[in-house]
C-alpha cells in the first residue's frame, strides 16, 4: 500500500480522479476496507443504526463515537479517517464543538471530523478549522435533522433549494471545509454544487457527477436489512452467508459432528496412561 492519504491529497484529487469513501466501525472491517485502498474511512454516526440497533442516528454520543473511531484508526494505514460528530456534540456551543472535535484527533487518532449543516454551522466550522482540525461538511439530507426535514427524504427538489445548497456549499468552503458530503439530492443539483466549489464533493444518493462516492459498509455488503435506500448498490449478501454458516454450525453441534479430532487438543501417550490411574 502506498503512503497514507492526507487532506491535501483529498483536495488535489478534485478534477483528477474520483474519491472513494466507506464507513467502518471496528478494527477488522477497517482493516479490510483499508487494504482495498479506499481513500477515506468515515466512522459515521450511522453506527447508531447499523451496529447499535437504534431507530435513528440520534442515539449515539461522543463516548461511543470515540470508542469506535479509536478501533478504526488502529487499522487504517492508508485511508484518511474521518470521525462523525454526533448529535449535540457541536450544536450547543462553538466552544464545546471545538473541544469535542479535538477529542477525535487527540484521543481517537482521526485525521478529520464531519458535521452536518450549512449556514447555521459556519461559525462552528471556522472555529474548529482555526483550531487546526480539518472539517468535512455535509449538506442535503442531514440525518441528525431528519425530524425537521420531514423524515429521510430527498432534499433540494426545487431551483430555490438548489440555490440554497450552492450558497451553503460555497459558504462551507469559505469557512475552511476540505470536502463536502452531498446526501440524497437530485443529480442535476449535485452536479451544479460540485461545479460551484473548488473542494471535492462526496456523493451518497447524489448522482455520478460528484467528485467521489460514499456508502455505509453494512449496506454495501448486505449486513443491514432493516431497509435499503434507493441509492445503495449491494455488492454482497453477507447476512445470508452468516446465517448459512451459523445454521451449519448449530446443526453439526447437535449431531456431534463438531468439533472433530482436528479441532481438539490431546494429552501425550504418557499423560494419557497416567490419566487412567486417576
Amino acid at each position: 500500500m502506498d503512503k497514507p492519504m492526507t487532506i491535501p491529497d483529498i483536495v488535489k484529487a478534485k478534477g483528477r480522479r474520483k474519491l472513494s469513501m466507506l464507513t467502518a466501525y471496528d478494527y477488522p472491517t477497517a482493516l479490510a476496507v483499508d487494504a482495498c485502498g479506499v481513500d477515506m474511512i468515515l466512522v459515521g454516526d450511522s453506527l447508531a443504526m447499523v451496529v447499535l440497533g437504534h431507530e435513528d442516528t440520534l442515539g449515539v454520543g461522543m463516548e461511543e463515537m470515540l470508542h469506535h473511531t479509536r478501533a478504526v484508526s488502529r487499522a487504517a494505514g492508508h485511508a484518511l479517517v474521518v470521525g462523525d460528530m454526533p448529535f449535540l456534540s457541536y450544536q450547543t456551543s462553538v466552544q464545546e464543538a471545538v473541544y469535542n472535535a479535538g477529542l477525535f484527533l487527540k484521543q481517537a487518532k482521526a485525521q478529520a471530523v464531519k458535521l452536518e449543516g450549512g449556514a447555521s454551522v459556519l461559525d462552528t466550522v471556522r472555529a474548529i478549522v482555526q483550531a487546526g482540525i480539518p472539517v468535512q461538511g455535509h449538506l442535503g439530507l442531514t440525518p441528525q435533522s431528519a425530524a425537521q426535514l420531514g423524515g429521510f427524504k430527498v432534499q433540494g427538489r426545487s431551483v430555490q433549494a438548489a440555490r440554497q445548497l450552492i450558497d451553503d456549499a460555497r459558504a462551507l468552503e469559505g469557512a475552511g471545509c476540505f470536502s463536502i458530503v452531498l446526501e440524497a439530492i437530485p443529480a442535476e443539483i449535485a452536479a451544479r454544487v460540485t461545479e460551484a466549489v473548488s473542494i471535492p464533493t462526496i456523493g451518497i444518493g447524489a448522482g455520478a457527477e460528484c467528485d467521489g462516492q460514499v456508502l455505509v459498509l453494512h449496506d454495501l455488503v448486505g449486513l443491514f436489512d432493516r431497509f435499503t435506500p434507493k441509492f445503495v448498490k449491494q455488492y454482497a449478501d453477507m447476512t445470508s452467508t452468516m446465517k448459512d454458516a451459523v445454521s451449519r454450525f448449530k446443526a453439526e453441534v447437535e449431531k456431534g459432528a463438531f468439533p472433530e479430532a482436528g479441532h481438539s487438543f490431546f494429552l501425550s501417550e504418557d499423560e494419557r496412561r497416567r490419566l487412567q490411574d486417576l
